[in-house]
């Protein structure tokens, strides 16, 4: 640290008093003199020590020539963004300590705080700005942030911004940046849009690749844990009694599964606290902070905390939901194993998801342990060992103590206190769950065929997984029979029938023989070692989840008498009816295809419409036109032309209405309306309006204008 020391001794001070004795790798390489006042993009491994390392190394651009304190605060000349909320809340409590001996002043800027606090602090001056890519362009538009005196621009975790998509507020916010500033760029890889950002807006950037950041992680352990799909959060529960880790993080993929596990492990009795997008920051900051005062032991998140998150004395990191690349899974196990600590990365594989995560895994250059998830055996045992080792006993007791000690040997003995120490210890610790027993030999192309008994197949993805071996039905023992509500019209399957059967009746797959599958139910065979033991475990309901109703046979069910098949006699040749002739067999479809305009004229058309008269349903004195019967000649009726009603009389010459004077309306004055004086309007007065007869109507005055009423 003599070089650091020579540039900038605060600093070096700084990092003396937080107990630094040697710098990581990336630290190193940004204190080379070559770097000073020029642009650098830097890829280094997760946990490497890289806010350090781009905070040294804006001290020599923010104090040049060997100044030690920074001058009354006006217009930043900092600028550190980051991708979330947490990350860029994590940079500023080491820039705290980091730059407390130059009295900078650091403001934050991130999404979801009173704005308005932000801006007022910006007002007051600030030398360094740390933000987040949004809140930052809102107080730059709102000309509440002059970028007019940034000397140095960072962007943490920049390939993070580009895949949630922050690219355009990121290039806006570097053009409203000096051209003549330092623009620092860090990243655990280097996509194409990161080298493309870097060739835009740096100038003759300096590549920095640390050797170690291709390596597996060596503080890392990663444990593969093979598990059925039903047993996905009975193995999770498993893995945090067995470790019992000081603080555990278990990332899943969607904000539903973090609720629901949440809420699963709280129930559980862990103490658990949940972060992922949808929460507040206030309630972001304050699950942080739970976990690291010690009130809560257990986060579930959402990739929201894979980056930057550093939470002291993380040991273990517990992948729930697969992750959906390889960076992402290495962001994931980087939060443990930080600052030369251990850590287990634990990633939970359901069967038939295991060449998914052998991609992931080899994509990432992770080579891990394959094995089982600890069994409840192993979870009892692990807390036996802890509980005889644990450091209470080492203590001496103490004088105020002495008089109960004594009063309950005397009382209860050392049996029994044991005893009751044992439950106390048990009672504050989630129980152990029992797991589906299964083979992690290769990935398992041994599938059961259909119609087997046992569980096995093809899974979700269309991957087979390793099946158990049928027992010969010989070697199976005494059995009793079950009968279950549910069958193939339920879509029943052993896949889900054996695992809910040994959930409910707290018992193994080794008790459970044959299953017959029949439409409506299924003839389950039972060894009788636990049948006593699954009939008391589901109650004198007999109900299973899922609304399942056991029922318990006296015999073993007849399964001959299936429903026999349907049979068709098989007449000779001779027998059968004669074939209809083309020609009668389809005057409908001739007709359909005479009555279509689209392979005739108009005048086509015109000659084929039918010509007779429609025809009247009549009977019983109901004449009513009837429009779903063929036209006929003839009307139904005989009723003679004068008993039928005006719209039944004839037409005289061709059709026409029956008029008087030859066809015309038998109006008076030669066909025209009888009106007088010529067809106008009988009005007094020559045609005009006349005025009403006297004492028939007032006049009245309306707008100034005499109107009659």
């Amino acid at each position: 640290m003599s070089e650091l020391n020579d540039a900038v001794p605060a600093i070096a001070k700084a990092l003396s008093k937080r107990g630094y004795e040697t710098l990581t790798p990336v630290q190193q390489a940004m204190l080379n003199p070559d770097l000073n006042d020029s642009d650098a993009l830097v890829s280094a491994k997760t946990g490497s020590g890289k806010t350090v390392a781009f905070g040294m190394a804006m001290a020599s651009t923010l104090l040049p020539d060997g100044a030690e304190r920074f001058g009354r605060a006006e217009t930043p000349l900092a600028l550190v963004i980051a991708p979330t909320r947490e990350l860029a809340m994590q940079v500023k409590r080491e820039f705290e300590w980091l730059y407390e001996m130059t009295g900078a002043v650091i403001a934050s800027c991130v999404g979801g705080m009173d704005i308005r606090s932000e801006r007022r602090v910006l007002e007051r001056g600030a030398h360094i700005v740390v933000g987040t890519p949004g809140r930052i362009c809102d107080h730059i538009r709102r000309n509440a942030l002059d970028m007019s005196a940034v000397r140095v621009a960072v962007l943490d975790e920049a390939d993070e911004m580009l895949d949630l998509g922050f690219r355009e507020d990121l290039e806006y916010i570097l053009e409203q940046a000096p051209d003549d500033r330092r623009t620092l760029m860090f990243s655990a890889t280097v996509p194409a849009g990161i080298a493309r950002l870097a060739k835009q807006y740096q100038r003759d950037a300096k590549r920095i690749e640390v050797a170690s950041e291709e390596k597996q992680h060596a503080d890392i352990e990663y444990r593969a844990l093979m598990v059925a799909p039903s047993d996905r959060e009975n193995a999770i529960v498993n893995v945090l009694r067995f470790y019992e880790a000081r603080n555990a993080i278990v990332f899943c993929s969607t904000r539903a599964n973090v609720n629901h596990l949440t809420a699963r492990l709280s129930n559980r009795n862990f103490s658990v606290v949940a972060l992922s997008g949808e929460l507040t920051q206030n309630e972001r900051t304050h699950a942080l902070q739970a976990m690291r005062d010690g009130r809560a032991r257990v986060c579930i998140a959402t990739d929201v905390a894979a980056r930057g998150i550093d939470l002291p004395g993380l040991e273990l990191v517990i992948h729930a939901d697969l992750p959906t690349n390889s960076e992402t899974l290495l962001h994931r196990s980087g939060r443990t194993g930080r600052a030369g600590n251990k850590g287990i990365s634990a990633f939970i594989v359901p069967l038939n998801q295991r060449r998914k995560a052998e991609r992931l895994l080899m994509g990432a250059t992770v080579t891990p342990a394959w094995v089982l998830p600890p069994s409840a055996e192993e979870v009892i045992a692990r807390d036996h060992e802890r509980l005889v080792a644990d450091p209470v006993f080492a203590e001496e007791v103490r004088e105020e103590e002495q008089d109960l000690v004594a009063t309950l040997v005397s009382t209860y003995g050392a049996e029994k206190l044991a005893a009751a120490f044992v439950n106390l210890h048990r009672n504050n610790n989630a129980a152990p769950e029992d797991l589906i027993e299964i083979s992690i030999d290769s990935p398992g192309r041994k599938t059961r065929e259909r119609g087997t008994d046992r569980p096995g197949g093809r899974g979700e993805e269309g991957e087979s997984f390793p099946s158990t071996p049928r027992t010969p039905r010989g070697d199976f023992g005494p059995a009793i029979w079950l009968s279950l509500s549910v069958g193939r019209k339920q879509n029943a399957e052993p896949r889900w029938l054996i695992p809910m059967l040994c959930r409910n009746g707290n018992i193994t797959k080794a008790g459970i023989g044959a299953i017959k599958m029949q439409q409506t139910e299924t003839y389950v065979e039972l060894s009788t070692d636990v049948a006593d033991q699954f009939l008391q475990a589901i109650g004198p309901n007999r109900m299973l989840e899922r609304g399942v109703r056991v029922t318990v046979l006296d015999a073993m069910p007849d399964l001959s008498r299936q429903a026999e098949p349907r049979t068709f006699e098989k007449r000779s040749f001779d027998e059968r009816p004669p074939r209809r002739d083309v020609n009668e067999a389809a005057p409908r479809q001739a007709k359909r295809e005479d009555w279509t305009r689209d392979d005739k004229g108009r005048e086509a058309w015109s000659k084929d419409k039918p010509k007779a008269k429609p025809a009247y349903a009549g009977g019983e004195g109901r004449e009513t036109k009837s429009f779903d019967k063929p036209f006929r000649d003839k009307p139904l009726h005989d009723k003679p032309a004068g008993d039928r009603p005006f719209q039944d009389k004839p037409f005289k010459k061709d059709g026409k209405p029956a008029f008087k004077d030859g066809g015309k309306p038998s109006f008076k004055d030669g066909g025209k309306p009888p009106f007088k004086e010529g067809g106008k309007p009988s009005f007094r007065d020559g045609g005009k309006t006349a005025k009403p007869a006297a004492g028939k109507g007032k006049p009245k005055k309306a707008n100034g204008k005499d109107r009659w009423s």
